[in-house]
């Protein structure tokens, strides 16, 4: 009994093939072809398998960059994307300045590994609050980083998500575009100035179910803030640590107005994290008729402080949540929005 593998890759770059760990001498060929997508027949008699593809060119196998990838025999329809010839990590645009009726966003973009030589694939999105947090030390609050870019190529090699462009927003005034009423403007910049402008640039998959909102503190405020606002553009909304209540509308909103099609992610330390906060915000999705484990998931960190350290340290939680193929799976009761 065999199960079908497909791996996308440019045709021009050469042959691919595949090796698993039955055999790792034994080359297979595809058994179809079509275009950049060439398919192979696996056997299905374990419940995982390690595989890697390969490239043929030149009379060289070349294995492709990054960990194996483990399939599980019960896994529907894989998709890999490989690369071979490019660096193993993410890359960073430089720093872009976009103006927006409040002021100008310092945007800064990372790229997951192999985008710029696989060309064939659309990536999800993550928009983050407080960019200048996320990802050098030299620019970060007290110099701690959220370390997004370690992160999720980790997560990357783990197979635990699928590749993502993340946007880094770093706000022209934090506790005006953050807070009611100043975060209307914000979110219509995001809308209406930033958002085009990634989509434009970057090979993004554009939808809501492909795109997520994260931030801390109040950034997780102005987070769940845009999702609710803007749903057709945000499905995801990572809301770490938030100060609910405090200077938003939230609560009154999202009481009253009609529930969203969404999937938000909550967590706080105990005691002193915006603990009591974000149980309320808990309680009324559920009401609301979020259910915990499929578009809601909120966790609770004994002694988990308010500071970038410990955001860092359980920002593979809501990665896994957004972009992990089996939470995919689960909110949209299918196959994966993400592939793999």
């Amino acid at each position: 009994m065999s199960r079908s593998i497909r791996i996308t890759y440019p045709a021009a770059h050469g042959q691919i093939a595949l090796r698993t760990e039955a055999d790792w001498d034994r080359t297979l060929l595809p058994v179809r072809i079509e275009q950049n997508s060439a398919w192979f027949a696996v056997p299905r008699t374990v419940p995982t398998l390690a595989m890697k593809p390969v490239l043929l060119r030149d009379g060289t196998v070349h294995w492709a960059k990054g960990a194996n990838v483990v399939v599980s025999a019960y896994e529907p329809e894989p998709e890999l994307r490989p690369f071979f010839f490019t660096e193993e990590r993410g890359r960073f645009s430089a720093v872009d300045h976009v103006p927006f009726e409040g002021g100008t966003l310092a945007v800064r973009i990372y790229y997951p590994a192999g985008y710029d030589e696989n060309t064939l694939h659309r990536y999800p999105v993550l928009y983050m609050q407080d960019g200048q947090n996320l990802f050098f030390p030299n620019e970060a609050f007290s110099g701690n980083e959220w370390r997004v870019d370690e992160t999720m190529d980790q997560l990357d090699r783990m197979n635990a998500v699928g590749e993502t462009i993340v946007v880094g927003i770093a706000p022209a005034d934090r506790m005006r575009d953050y807070t009611h009423p100043g975060y209307a403007a914000y979110g219509r910049g995001i809308v209406q100035q930033l958002k085009p402008l990634i989509d434009a640039r970057a090979r993004t998959l554009a939808d809501a179910r492909h795109t997520a909102v994260m931030g801390s503190s109040l950034g997780g405020v102005a987070s769940l803030y845009l999702a609710w606002q803007y749903p057709e553009h945000f499905g995801l909304a990572g809301c770490l640590s938030s100060t609910f209540g405090v200077l938003d509308d939230l609560f009154g909103r999202i009481a009253t107005e009609p529930r969203r099609d969404i999937a938000v992610y909550l967590d706080s330390g105990w005691p002193r994290d915006n603990f009591d906060a974000t149980n309320a915000m808990r309680d009324l999705l559920i009401k609301r008729g979020y259910q915990l484990g499929v578009d809601l998931l909120q966790f609770s960190f004994p002694d988990g402080s308010h500071n970038e350290q410990s955001w860092a340290a359980r920002l593979h939680l809501p990665l896994q949540f957004f972009f992990g193929n089996a939470w995919s799976a689960r909110r949209i009761g299918g196959l994966s929005s993400v592939p793999n």
